[in-house]
């Protein structure tokens, strides 16, 4: 077992295509379970297939190939599991043992990772961490049992499998009736496209920074923003941070490693498709949103519906209700809406650095479109914000105000300074724990930590403008365990002008391993000192974020740490084995932001 090999090149010099759902029997069995309006004319597979239709089961079996498509024009093959892209839904349910048999059918080792769930180490999916992994032509059959419910996804390990098409909706039922009500649901799972084989994304990235970056600042935009300065002093400032940005290496437009020629998908469907989910106005619609993206954040709403969140990362939580979610890299939120209106209503996930977006569409009948909203501006980041000054009283450790006017490969290991006080931070302040039966209260251990984690504003009605991790409460107590914790800085690190990714400034490859026991409570600092937002993921427990609710602090195994920050998580483990944590977009875990901590 070598962890050095978690992200080794299991991909090989294949062309790689657009991800797309293919046509097929899923969309049939769509058709049949929803009447069809006489005059509607979509494709079979754009119409959503509620889950109601689908099959919980104990047993599955899965076969992973390249399977040829042609979504672009242009014939190309993608990495499907059972001849789509997503893979099939899995449908379980909580207390029972499932095993699922994966054949590998291509020329390269493979894996399946199921993401979020608590299962043995050799079940993990990691090659080369947790078992050697599915060589060519063989069949491994996962087993393990179920102990947790809620929404959740599966996708490769095997490294840039998963944005060449290796990924797939994992559904729980539970054992309990769930504290909150709903008339139908559908899984929404988000991602994205380009025709560039990973293999090459990956080697562009390492070519030159910001590579994907067409919206980058100008000369002639300098000397727009210098002579709309209306005092030297304005003049001065915009001149120094500009010379700040241009010994960094970076574009303060560079808010994601993607560009326009990235298309983004609602369960494979493109904008163009109109993947539709059909209601009737006055039911309660339950929406799994899973971001399985390799590359981008979502920005989620759809207007003129409220979104009433219920779970988080599989887990339930006290109902917020907001315009808007941002969705990290492997998060999951449920959320409830209610359209009461026979109209579209447009689902509408912008990427995070407007550089394109998904959309679906909520109807009472097929061929109905909603108006599609306009993205607002690209953002465009603050040497304030890289200095941490951008909210959120983590006790950062902010790394950029000397990386700004000293090193020009800089991204790490920089002095810090005082962070100034800004808006609410939507994703602000969150610790973490682990090792405990999911969505249930945790007696005999001490307690929770409390923090500072800023909620989003309130309108008058209660509604918020985006959720924020301080607005996430648990509806079970949930407790740490006793005793001393065993404390670990992670220092999420990087070089941008050379694309590499590390923790602590080493790569996997270079690294000296956590260690901790079964049952150990451990205190880890995600202390981000690169430029860039990064959701960490934890293999094999979860976090208790701390957000200032006590013992109702939420569960989650995905946060996302923003250029400055500092998260202090708190976790234990159940089960021994090597844990792999790394962020979760995926050309950063491939070239180097992964971990291990080994639980003996």
């Amino acid at each position: 077992m070598n962890p050095h090999n978690a992200f080794r090149g299991a991909a090989t010099g294949h062309a790689l295509p657009r991800r797309r759902f293919l046509q097929g029997t899923a969309g049939v069995a769509a058709m049949l379970a929803w009447p069809l309006g006489a005059n509607a004319v979509v494709k079979e597979s754009h119409l959503a297939l509620p889950l109601s239709s689908s099959r919980v089961d104990t047993k599955f079996e899965l076969t992973l190939a390249r399977t040829q498509v042609n979504f672009t024009g242009t014939p190309a093959s993608a990495i499907t599991l059972n001849g789509t892209v997503p893979g099939p839904l899995l449908r379980m349910h909580e207390g029972r043992e499932v095993t699922i048999a994966l054949t590998n059918r291509l020329d390269e080792v493979t894996a399946a990772h199921w993401h979020g769930l608590k299962v043995p180490n050799d079940m993990d999916g990691v090659p080369g961490v947790t078992f050697p992994g599915i060589k060519p032509g063989e069949t491994f059959q996962y087993r393990f049992d179920l102990r947790q419910s809620g929404t959740y996804w599966y996708h490769s390990h095997a490294i840039l499998q998963e944005p060449a098409g290796f990924y797939a909706p994992l559904i729980i039922d539970p054992q309990d009736r769930e504290p909150f009500g709903y008339d139908r649901e559908y899984v929404v799972m988000l991602s994205e496209w380009v025709d560039t084989p990973p293999e090459k994304v990956l080697a562009n990235l390492k070519k030159v920074e910001g590579y994907y970056n067409d919206r980058r600042q100008t000369l002639p935009d300098l000397y727009a923003d210098l002579k709309a300065a209306r005092t030297p002093q304005e003049r001065e400032a915009i001149w120094n941070e500009r010379v700040a940005w241009a010994r960094m290496r970076m574009d303060p437009t560079d808010a994601t490693d993607g560009g326009s020629q990235w298309q983004f998908l609602v369960h494979g469907q493109r904008v163009e498709d109109n993947w539709t989910a059909l209601f009737k106005p006055g039911e309660r619609i339950r929406l799994r949103l899973i971001n399985a993206s390799a590359m981008n954040f979502f920005d989620v709403s759809i207007p003129g519906l409220d979104l009433t969140v219920v779970q988080a990362d599989g887990q339930n939580v006290r109902p917020v209700k907001v315009r808007e979610l941002r969705m990290g890299n492997g998060e999951t939120y449920d959320v409830i809406v209610k359209p009461t209106e026979r109209k579209a209503y447009t689902l509408f996930a912008a990427t995070s650095g407007r550089i394109g977006f998904a959309r679906g569409t909520l109807a009472p009948e097929l061929g109905m479109e909603g108006e599609i909203p306009p993205m607002g501006p690209r953002p465009v980041r603050t040497m304030a914000e890289m200095t941490g000054a951008h909210g959120g009283d983590h006790g950062a450790a902010p790394a950029f105000q000397a990386a700004a006017t000293a090193d020009p490969h800089a991204g790490h290991g920089a002095a810090p300074a005082a962070p100034a006080p800004a808006p609410a931070d939507p994703h602000a302040m969150h610790g973490g724990m682990e090792g405990m039966p999911m969505q249930r209260g945790m007696p005999g251990m001490g307690g929770v930590p409390t923090g500072g984690a800023q909620a989003t504003d309130s309108l008058a009605d209660g509604l918020k403008d985006r959720l924020a991790y301080a607005d996430l409460e648990a509806l079970t107590p949930m407790r740490l365990p006793a005793g001393p914790a065993k404390k670990i800085d992670m220092r999420l690190t990087g070089d941008m002008n050379r694309y590499i990714w590390s923790i602590n400034d080493k790569k996997l490859s270079q690294a000296t391993f956590f260690e901790a026991r079964v049952g150990e409570r451990l205190e880890i600092r995600l202390i981000n000192e690169t430029m860039m937002e990064h959701p960490m993921h934890m293999h094999g427990a979860f976090f208790v974020v701390d957000n200032g609710k006590g013992e109702r602090a939420p569960l989650k195994h995905t946060v996302i740490v923003k250029p400055g920050e500092t998260i202090t998580v708190h976790t234990s483990f159940d089960e021994p084995g090597p844990w792999v944590f790394h962020c979760h977009l995926f050309y950063h875990a491939a070239a180097g932001m992964v971990q291990a901590i080994v639980v003996k």
